[in-house]
């Protein structure tokens, strides 16, 4: 098994940060890839996704909600981000191994994406245990995989509403995470969140490119198909402040964050 979508799926069918991350590390600039194969015919292959440890999931409601000045909260909060990054590498390697006939880029740029959430996660686990808990020790939600499931027969819905939506999301969410980290004296995780952020940018900025791209190619409008998809995806309406410098950098335009302001 050395082709690089194959490689993604083996890694992505992992339960362990540290088998996901081996496959991984296979996938380098020397891998071939077989651009029109279709991976999803075998039934057998597709078992076991996503690959995770065993997690207790409730409705976002349901989570909990602990003071940031007591270690279990600052760990409550730094496993929620874990969290969001363990289903990060999953969602980058899912978009490389389940959608064929891509340009060979497409590829490159997602599994580089798996690779630095891959490392996101790692930094997240490592400060978590520091805290004295690990990843699968607080109940989490499913949010960012429901999506990924609805969005599995269209690559231009789920570059859309995952990428473009979800995750940027995080954009938006990362100053008051940081603040909240750093005002409860976890000044390592703030440190964190900061160079996630920093990433994030140019995860959500391939997300852009390619929806762009499968627009162009597709012959439609960006901003208007966006919407379309938004309500027959059912995408959850995002509500502000918006981090406009970072959406501005990822690539987003005037008129798509006025759009969001409007809504």
């Amino acid at each position: 098994m050395n082709e690089i979508r194959q490689i993604a799926l083996a890694a992505l069918q992992e339960t362990s940060w540290d088998a996901k991350a081996a496959w991984i590390a296979r996938a380098d600039p020397s891998v071939p890839i077989e651009l029109e194969a279709d991976l999803i015919g075998d039934g057998s292959l597709v078992a076991h996704i996503p690959g995770r440890p065993a997690l207790s999931f409730v409705p976002p409601a349901g989570l909990l909600s602990r003071s940031v000045h007591t270690q279990e909260g600052r760990a409550v909060l730094i496993h929620a981000l874990a969290h969001i990054e363990f289903n990060a590498i999953n969602l980058a390697l899912d978009v490389v191994w389940r959608f064929s006939g891509m340009p060979e880029k497409f590829y490159r740029d997602w599994m580089g994406v798996a690779r630095e959430e891959a490392e996101h996660y790692r930094l997240l686990s490592e400060h978590l245990a520091d805290l004295g808990y690990c990843y699968g020790d607080f109940p989490a939600h499913d949010g960012l995989w429901e999506m990924a499931e609805r969005t599995q027969d269209d690559v231009l819905a789920r570059l859309a509403l995952v990428p473009r939506t979800l995750e940027a999301r995080g954009l938006d969410a990362s100053p008051a995470v940081r603040h909240k980290l750093a005002s409860g004296g976890d000044r390592r995780g703030a440190e964190i969140v900061d160079l996630i952020l920093r990433e994030e940018i140019g995860h959500v900025a391939i997300g852009n490119y390619w929806y762009r791209w499968l627009c162009a190619q597709r012959s439609v409008d960006p901003v208007a198909h966006y919407a379309e998809l938004a309500l027959t995806y059912r995408a959850p309406k995002l509500k502000g402040p918006f981090n406009v410098q970072a959406r501005m950098a990822a690539g987003f335009e005037p008129e798509e964050i006025e759009a969001l302001q409007r809504q």
